[in-house]
C-alpha cells in the first residue's frame, strides 16, 4: 500500500500548550500525537512560561534580574542548538527542506528577541531608563513566546514526517524483497536475497520499534506490536517454509504453508503503514470492537444516571446500546465449543435484559410526568433488576480473553493472540501433511518443528498476558515509556535513570528486544549447517551445537523469554558462550592439521576472524561500565551476533573441507 506521509503519527491529544496567571496559554493548532515531541517542547514551554509569570515588583532587586536575564539566555541557546538540528534535517530532505527552514528562521527570531527582552542588566541604573524590556513590553515576550513554540513544534513535527518516511522506505524495501524470495528457485539464489532480507528486517524493526515506544495512543501502541511481533516471529517460519518448497516444490501442503506465512506477513506490513500514516483502506473506521465486559459496564453506568437526571439518556439511546452488547454474546452462542446448556442460558439471559429494560423505560416515562416516591422506588427496583441480569450475563459469556481484558489495548492484544493461534494452527497442519509426504526429510521436519515452537512461544506470551489482565483488574497496571523517534538537541543526560544489574523492565525489555532478531535467524542457519553432518558426535558439531543453544536462550532473553531471567543469568551464558567458541576454535584448528596447504589457509583464515570475536566478547563481559548494563548488553549481543556469523561460515566451510578428505 503506497501512501505519503500525513501529520506526525501517532496518536493522542492536543497540542502543547502552558498557561499562567498573566493570562499566557500557548496552543499552536497542531495535534502532537508521539512524546518525543511532547517531550522535546516541554522544558522550553516551562522556561517561557517561568518569563511570562514573574512578579511585576516595582522593586527589582540584582538576584531576580539575574534570574530573569539567565533564564532568557538559556531560551536562546536552546532554540540555537535546535535549529542546528533542524536544518541538518532539512539538508538531509529536500522535499521538505523550505518548510523546515522557514520554521527554524521564525524560531530563531523569536530566540533572539527573547534573549534581547530579558536583557535586563542594567535596568538599575537611571541610564537604562529607555531600555525595551520584559518589565516594559510584556506584549511583546508573549508575542514571541508564541511564535517560537509555534515554529519549533512545526520544525519537530515535520522531523516527525521524516521518521513517518523512513519507516514507509524501509517496508517498501522488505515488501521488495519478500516478492524476491516468493519467486526464487534455487537455494544459492535464496540464501542471497534472505541474507538481504535479514538485514531489512532488522532496520525495519528497529524503526517500528522505536515508534511503538514512542506513540501516545495506547491503542496504537497496542497494534503496532501485534503487527511487529507477527513480522518478528513469521521471519523464521519464512526461512523454513521456504527451504521446505524449494526442496519439495511439487508438494502442496508446502506451497499452502509458505504462501500462509507470506500472506500473514504482507499484512502485518500493511498495518504497520495504516498506523503510523493513519491511513485506513477503502475507507475504513477504525472501531475496534468493544468487550462484553466494556459494554456492560458501559450501559450499567447510563442506566443508573437515571437516578440522578431522568432526562440525561434517550430511551433509543439505550436499546441501542443493549442490542449492540447483546450481538456480541453471539461470539458464545455461535461458537462450537459453547455446551448446549450454556448457550440455553446465554440464550435466556439475553431475552430476561431486553424484557427488564422495557419494563424500565415504562416506569421511566411514569416517573417523568410523576414524581412520586412509590415510583421512585419502582425505578429504582428496575434498575436493580436489570443490572442483576447483566451481571449474571457477564458471568455467562465472560469466559473468552478479550472479553474480560480490561482495557481496549489489551483488548486489542487478546484479539491478535486469538489470530495468532487460529492461524499458527493452520499453518502446524499443512507443515505436518508435508513432513508425511516426506518423512525422511530434514528440512521439513525442521520447518514442522518452527511452527511448533511457535505455538509454544504463543502459549508463553498467553500468559503473560493474563497477567496483564490481572494487573489491570488488580489496580497495578503502571507504564513506562522510551521516547525514541526524534533527535533529541535538549536532552539532559544527567537524568537518565541508571539500570539496575537485575531483571530488565518493560522500558529496557523493549530496547533489547530490537538486538535480538538477527541473532535469532543466525541459530537457525547454524542449526541448517550442523543438520548436514552425518557425524554428530564430531567435536566440532557438538562446540558448534552448543553455542548454537546458547544463542538462541540468548535470543528468548532478548523476548523476555527463556531460562535466562536476569542481567546476571545473561552475562554468565555469554561467558560460557565465548569459551565454548575457544574450544570450537581449538577443535577447528586441530582439523586443519588434516589438510592440503591451500584447504588450511582457508580454513585458518576463519579462524582468525573467529577468535579475535570470542576474546573481544570476554574483554566487555569483564569491563565495568558503572552501572549501564543496558550498553554492556548491547554491546554483548551484538558481539554474539558477529560470532554466529562467522560459526556458520565456519560449520559450512568445515563439512565441505571433511567431504573433500
Amino acid at each position: 500500500m503506497a501512501a505519503s506521509p500525513g501529520p506526525a503519527g501517532g496518536g493522542g491529544a492536543g497540542a502543547a500548550h502552558g498557561s499562567g496567571p498573566s493570562g499566557f496559554a500557548f496552543d499552536s493548532g497542531l495535534e502532537i500525537k508521539t512524546r518525543s515531541v511532547e517531550q522535546t517542547l516541554l522544558p522550553l514551554v516551562s522556561q517561557i512560561t517561568t518569563l511570562i509569570n514573574h512578579k511585576d515588583n516595582t522593586k527589582k532587586s540584582d538576584k531576580t534580574l539575574q534570574a530573569i536575564q539567565r533564564v532568557g539566555q538559556a531560551v536562546n541557546l536552546a532554540v540555537g542548538r535546535f535549529v542546528k538540528v533542524g536544518e541538518a534535517i532539512a539538508n538531509e530532505n529536500w522535499d521538505l527542506k523550505d518548510e523546515i527552514n522557514i520554521a527554524c528562521i521564525e524560531a530563531k527570531q523569536a530566540g533572539e528577541t527573547i534573549a534581547a527582552l530579558t536583557d535586563v542588566s542594567s535596568l538599575n541604573h537611571p541610564e537604562s531608563d529607555g531600555q525595551i524590556t520584559i518589565f516594559t513590553d510584556k506584549t511583546g515576550v508573549v508575542k514571541a513566546a508564541r511564535l517560537l513554540l509555534s515554529s519549533v513544534t512545526r520544525v519537530l513535527l515535520l522531523a516527525d514526517r521524516v521518521v513517518i518516511k523512513q519507516i514507509i522506505r524501509s517496508r517498501n524495501k522488505v515488501l521488495a524483497t519478500m516478492e524476491r524470495l516468493e519467486k526464487v528457485n534455487s537455494f544459492q539464489e535464496f540464501v542471497q536475497i534472505f541474507s538481504q532480507f535479514g538485514n531489512e528486517m532488522v532496520e525495519f524493526a528497529h524503526l517500528t520499534g522505536d515508534r511503538q515506544n514512542d506513540l501516545k495512543d495506547e491503542k496504537k501502541k497496542a497494534k503496532m506490536a501485534a503487527a511487529r511481533s507477527v513480522l518478528e516471529k513469521c521471519t523464521m517460519m519464512l526461512l523454513t517454509a521456504s527451504k521446505t518448497c524449494l526442496r519439495h516444490p511439487n508438494c502442496e501442503s508446502a506451497h499452502k504453508n509458505k504462501e500462509g506465512v507470506f500472506d500473514r506477513m504482507k499484512v502485518a506490513l500493511d498495518k504497520v503503514i495504516e498506523i503510523v500514516t493513519e491511513c485506513k483502506p477503502n475507507g475504513e473506521n477504525d472501531i475496534s470492537s468493544i468487550s462484553i465486559f466494556t459494554g456492560i459496564k458501559e450501559f450499567k453506568m447510563n442506566i443508573e444516571t437515571l437516578r440522578e437526571n431522568l432526562y440525561f439518556q434517550s430511551k433509543e439511546t439505550l436499546s441501542v446500546m443493549l442490542e449492540a452488547l447483546l450481538e456480541r454474546t453471539e461470539d458464545f452462542t455461535d461458537c462450537a465449543y459453547t455446551s448446549h446448556e450454556h448457550r440455553e442460558r446465554i440464550l435466556e439471559l439475553s431475552a430476561q435484559a431486553r424484557t427488564e429494560l422495557q419494563q424500565l423505560i415504562s416506569v421511566w416515562i411514569q416517573a417523568q410526568s410523576r414524581k412520586t416516591k412509590s415510583i421512585t422506588e419502582e425505578l429504582e427496583l428496575t434498575i436493580l433488576k436489570i443490572s442483576h441480569s447483566l451481571n449474571e450475563l457477564k458471568k455467562e459469556t465472560c469466559r473468552l480473553l478479550r472479553h474480560v481484558s480490561g482495557t481496549e489495548p489489551l483488548e486489542i492484544t487478546c484479539l491478535h493472540a486469538e489470530e495468532t493461534f487460529q492461524v499458527t494452527g493452520q499453518q502446524i497442519i499443512s507443515a505436518a501433511e508435508t513432513l508425511t509426504l516426506h518423512p525422511s526429510s530434514k528440512i521439513a521436519k525442521e520447518n514442522l518443528d518452527v511452527f511448533c515452537e511457535a505455538w509454544e512461544c504463543q502459549i508463553s506470551d498467553m500468559s503473560i498476558l493474563l497477567r496483564e489482565i490481572n494487573d489491570v483488574f488488580e489496580g497495578r497496571r503502571g507504564e513506562k515509556y522510551g521516547y525514541l523517534s526524534l533527535p533529541k538537541p535538549m536532552k539532559n543526560s544527567a537524568n537518565l535513570r541508571s539500570l539496575k544489574a537485575d531483571k530488565p523492565d518493560s522500558e529496557e525489555q523493549a530496547k533489547i528486544a530490537k538486538l535480538g532478531l538477527k541473532l535469532g535467524l543466525l541459530t537457525s542457519d547454524a542449526n541448517c549447517e550442523i543438520e548436514k553432518w552425518e557425524d554428530q558426535e564430531n567435536e566440532m558439531v557438538l562446540y558448534g551445537r552448543n553455542m548454537s543453544s546458547m544463542a538462541y536462550s540468548l535470543y528468548l532473553f532478548t523476548r523476555g523469554e527463556g531460562p535466562l531471567k536476569t542481567y546476571q543469568d545473561l552475562i554468565h551464558q555469554l561467558e560460557v558462550f565465548a569459551e565454548e567458541g575457544l574450544k570450537l576454535a581449538s577443535s577447528v584448528q586441530a582439523f586443519s592439521k588434516q589438510l592440503k596447504d591451500d584447504d588450511k589457509l582457508m580454513l585458518l583464515l576463519e579462524i582468525n576472524k573467529f577468535v579475535p570475536l570470542c576474546h573481544q566478547l570476554q574483554t566487555i563481559i569483564k569491563t565495568p561500565l558503572q552501572n549501564q548494563v543496558f550498553l554492556k548488553v548491547d554491546k554483548c549481543i551484538t558481539k554474539a551476533r558477529s560470532m554466529m556469523a562467522v560459526l556458520v561460515q565456519l560449520l559450512s566451510l568445515c563439512y565441505k573441507l571433511l567431504k573433500k578428505l
